[in-house]
């Protein structure tokens, strides 16, 4: 095992839990539909560009075209969408946490879905974490926050962020055949992204007002904007594929999933506030039981 996969790993798991606090603030001032606009827009084009100096679209098997449109109607743009909204009223922290769930929910996806029928280290994982997120969100919040505060009810928080979660590992699934055939990460991102972005600005062109952004946009926000999806889409994503192509998969997940807790020393670097012990005591079981699904 060498150190190189393993810092890989570990920088994934920094690049998303940075990349959700910096989005924080821009997703407030524009709005979820806006920020997610500008986004999908910016990183589509980046990731079709990657594609193409890599020359990886001759990868691409067209016969899994329906795939492709559900990954990116319903992962990409309604995932991104419950995900920012759920950001805007609940903070990084929660967000985070919320998301951790994924191992478990697309575990519960692939059962009803393809008839995947979970080990029970799983269904223990699975347990584990639900049990830490629950912690840290109803008993880890640190009211002196900035970041940490709650502009919604918990329920409402808990619904948009179990629905960014559900949305994302769906929209995942429906690329696993393709994948198989031998689509390259690199361009099944590209057009997942670009299949979104389409799609999200036909939608920006009709008279509707959660479309406009809620503040003028100018290059500092527009700035602020993009950073967090080129943080995420491209080098989070992969670093964390360079890590599973190098190390062992349980490993690499394992590690790619440290957000919830690496999120709690950013914010404390930001605000200078030491996290309340219950999020931290969540997180790390959270974290704990993701590392149950994916090593045992």
């Amino acid at each position: 095992m060498t150190l190189l996969p393993l810092l890989a790993a570990l920088a994934a798991s920094f690049g998303w839990a940075s990349g959700i606090v910096i989005a924080q603030s821009p997703a407030k001032l524009l709005g979820a539909f806006a920020f997610t606009h500008i986004q999908l827009v910016a990183c589509g084009v980046l990731a079709a560009a990657l594609t193409t100096a890599l020359g990886h679209w001759h990868s691409v098997p067209w016969q899994f075209w329906p795939a492709f449109v559900f990954s990116s109607v319903f992962g990409i743009l309604l995932g991104n969408l419950a995900m920012i909204a759920c950001l805007r009223r609940g903070g990084p922290r929660r967000t985070e946490l919320l998301l951790s769930l994924k191992a478990p929910i697309v575990g519960g996806i692939a059962f009803l879905w393809l008839g995947e029928v979970p080990a029970p280290a799983d269904i223990l994982g699975a347990t584990i974490t639900l049990i830490g997120v629950c912690i840290a969100i109803v008993f880890g919040t640190n009211t002196q926050s900035q970041s940490d505060a709650r502009f919604a009810p918990l329920l409402h928080i808990v619904g948009l962020g179990v629905a960014a979660t559900a949305l994302q590992g769906a929209g995942f699934l429906a690329m696993k055949p393709a994948l198989e055939a031998g689509l390259t990460p690199i361009a099944a991102t590209a057009l997942r992204l670009l299949g979104a972005a389409a799609l999200i600005s036909v939608m920006a062109c009709l008279p509707m007002k959660a479309a406009k952004p809620h503040t003028a946009l100018n290059p500092p926000l527009l700035g602020k904007t993009i950073l967090p999806g080129v943080i995420g889409y491209m080098f989070a994503s992969s670093l964390l594929l360079f890590a599973f192509a190098h190390l062992d998969a349980g490993i690499a997940a394992t590690l790619g999933a440290l957000s919830p807790v690496l999120i709690l020393p950013i914010l404390w670097a930001k605000e200078r506030l030491r996290p309340h012990p219950m999020a931290i005591i969540g997180a790390l079981i959270a974290v704990t039981g993701t590392a149950v699904i994916a090593l045992l």
